[in-house]
């Protein structure tokens, strides 16, 4: 199985979903981009993906560019913005999901409501990632 995960940065909601993926299905090929990849993957993403042991420490964002020619079992856009606009792939695509999450690095408020907030959104991501 192939899975590409989508997002507009590429920095927590696909970087979750990516880690939580590979963690469920351990020998399945899962990559992740953005349409508009940031700098980093988000600190507290890592963090709060540590806390449910997944480690996604090494990732980075990249660019859905890299993708586009590859054949896919799934497409998974996570968010509003990767799904609008989502180029078009010319490897072959199975299936095409969104599952859409709030995002965590959105939040503002104090540092322990911020984290709270990637732990619900992770949360989410993982009840969403164990049914594919």
């Amino acid at each position: 199985m192939r899975y590409l995960v989508l997002c507009t940065g590429n920095r927590c909601r696909s970087q979750m979903a990516h880690g939580i993926l590979k963690h469920i299905h351990p020998d399945a090929e899962v990559c992740s981009a953005g349409v508009r990849p940031a700098s980093e993957v988000h600190p507290l993403a890592v963090k709060v993906m540590a806390e449910i042991g997944i480690d996604i420490s090494g990732h980075y964002p990249k660019n859905v560019s890299e993708y586009l020619g590859q054949s896919w079992d799934y497409v998974i856009t996570v968010c509003g913005g990767a799904k609008e606009n989502c180029p078009s792939f010319t490897g072959r695509v199975a299936t095409r999901l969104h599952i859409g999450f709030d995002d965590p690095d959105a939040f503002t408020g104090p540092e322990s409501e911020i984290i709270d907030e990637f732990r619900r959104v992770r949360d989410e991501i993982l009840d969403s990632m164990s049914q594919l």
